[in-house]
Parts: structure tokens; C-alpha cells; sequence
């Protein structure tokens, strides 16, 4: 019975080993790899530093945020994970021995949508959103819009180059589309 007990303890301490050790991995993993730019809103918590707290502050048109002791941040295109370290590394011994800082996104820059669609314009992005979903918040296809013919400018692209794009393509915040009218 002894062996038993033993051999069971010995699996269960193996198993528990195993599980606490996947969440790390999965937390690994699934870190924001979004790029932080120009427009985007931002919120900055140093806890138990009220001094120190930005909120809803919206990166200048250089994709930078002017930040207590540290000054003027180039923000742009680091991770939410990456300006934190940053700002830990910032302020660490200088001014804190052991900072906790926080920084969450209030608002995602724009996407824009322009052609057929009912209503052109720059609207607000959401996580998760594809070029269907980015029309039909653009009041839909007008009428002789073309499905097919859907074209996107990748904020990120220095050439500026149109890329077809089908419906369930990715939309990212800067990104522009343009759908085309078809003839037929």
C-alpha cells in the first residue's frame, strides 16, 4: 500500500509539474505582437506612483508620449510588453527600487475605408476585424461595388503599393481600403 501512496504522490508532483508549467508557455505565446503608432491611445500606471499615471494619452503624429523623469518615449513601433519594460528600466534604481508598470491601450488608431462603399471614411479599429466586417461597418457594398476587386495599403508598407485582398483578409489599424466598382 505504501509503494502505492508513493508511486501515486511521485505522479501527481510529476503532472503538477507539467500543468503549471503550460500556462507560462501559453502566456508566452500570447503576448500582444501589435505595434504601437501614431494615434493610438494609451494608458500609463506606475502602482502606488499617482504622480507618475498617464491616461488616455494619445501618441503624437512622431509615435511618441512624453513620460514623467524619463521625458520624450519613441513609442512607435514597440509592443504595449516592450514600452513597459522600458519604462521599468527607465525608472528603476533612479527613482523606484522595484517599479510595477502597467500599460494598456485605450484606443486603436483608424483604419480607413473609401470606394464603394456607403459611407468612406476613417473608423475606429477593433481586434479581430477583417476587410468584411470593415465594410459592412463602412455602411456596406453600394451597389455596383465589386467583391472582388478590393485593394489595401498596409500602413506599415513605405512603398504604398495596393494589395488585392479578399473578404476575409486581416484589417489593421492604418490600414486603407479600397474597393473598386465592377461593370458588370
Amino acid at each position: 500500500m505504501r509503494i502505492f501512496a508513493a508511486f501515486f504522490m511521485m505522479i501527481a508532483s510529476a503532472l503538477a509539474g507539467f500543468t503549471l508549467s503550460q500556462p507560462a508557455a501559453a502566456q508566452d505565446s500570447e503576448l500582444s505582437s501589435y505595434k504601437l503608432g501614431a494615434g493610438d491611445t494609451i494608458t500609463i500606471i506606475v502602482l502606488g506612483e499617482d504622480d507618475l499615471k498617464r491616461e488616455k494619452v494619445r501618441l503624437s503624429d512622431a509615435g511618441t508620449v512624453a513620460f514623467p523623469i524619463l521625458g520624450e518615449i519613441k513609442v512607435r513601433g514597440m509592443t504595449v510588453g516592450g514600452l513597459r519594460d522600458h519604462i521599468t528600466n527607465g525608472l528603476k534604481g533612479r527613482y523606484l527600487v522595484n517599479p510595477q508598470v502597467t500599460v494598456a491601450i485605450d484606443e486603436y488608431r483608424n483604419f480607413f475605408v473609401n470606394g464603394m462603399v456607403e459611407k468612406p471614411g476613417g473608423y475606429p479599429y477593433t481586434p479581430g476585424l477583417t476587410v468584411r466586417k470593415a465594410i459592412s461597418i463602412a455602411g456596406g457594398f453600394k451597389e455596383r461595388a465589386s467583391r472582388e476587386k478590393i485593394n489595401v495599403v498596409r500602413e506599415d508598407d513605405k512603398s504604398g503599393t495596393p494589395k488585392r485582398v479578399d473578404l476575409n483578409s486581416p484589417v489593421y489599424p492604418g490600414d486603407i481600403l479600397t474597393i473598386e466598382e465592377s461593370f458588370f
